[in-house]
């Protein structure tokens, strides 16, 4: 399975192009990793391709076949900042469980406490936000993740856990990820292969 971007070109206005014909395609047995400078369009990148912006020229499929909109977007973008992107008037079960209700084994895998379901997001650090993020993200309608510098605000240990954990699920379930980062070291850990974003970005 691939899912692939042909020919994004997006513009904010017309003084503001921020991509012209980017094309990359992410197979769901792949960790690819995409490195760029802060600002130069990765994110809105991200953006398109997961369906969070969709008034662009050019094509993002899987398997040749348009996404539906409808139901379950089974491309799944984890942010940086993961209290951007939760309700801040619910308790963090509900916050989880608005995608799904993972298994108690795959919640330990990602270092969940039970004691934190019962708080609101204001009472967690950034990095047990985010473990919150990334199971959110893999309902088993998953079938690519895009991983936003999802580790950028993170202390180095948090790190190590949530790649290794991301990695070794997303092996198990054939689900394909963009590592989207400007720390080419973490990138040459975790990737099978590295994109350059100036390479593909044809401004």
């Amino acid at each position: 399975m691939n899912l692939k971007a042909e020919n994004i070109t997006f513009a904010y206005n017309k003084k503001r192009q921020i991509l012209k014909d980017v094309s990359l395609t992410l197979p769901s047995d792949k960790i690819i990793g995409l490195i760029g400078d802060s600002g130069s369009g990765k994110s809105t990148l991200c953006k398109i391709m997961a369906g969070f912006i969709s008034h662009y020229s050019g094509n993002v499929t899987i398997d040749g076949n348009k996404i539906p909109d409808k139901d379950y977007y089974p491309v799944q973008l984890i942010f940086q900042h993961p209290e951007k992107t939760m309700n801040p008037k619910w308790k963090m079960e509900k916050v989880l469980n608005e995608s799904w209700t993972p298994t108690q084994d795959l919640k330990d895998t990602f270092g969940l406490k039970d004691n934190w379901l019962t708080r609101w997001p204001s009472e967690l650090s950034g990095g047990e936000l985010q473990r919150f993020s990334i199971l959110r993200a893999l309902n088993p309608k998953t079938k690519f993740i895009i991983a936003d510098e999802i580790s950028t605000m993170l202390d180095a240990v948090t790190q190590v856990q949530i790649w290794e954990a991301l990695i070794k699920h997303c092996r198990a379930n054939n689900i394909g990820i963009l590592a989207v980062s400007h720390d080419p070291e973490l990138l040459e850990v975790v990737c099978d292969d590295i994109l350059y974003f100036k390479d593909i970005n044809k401004l």
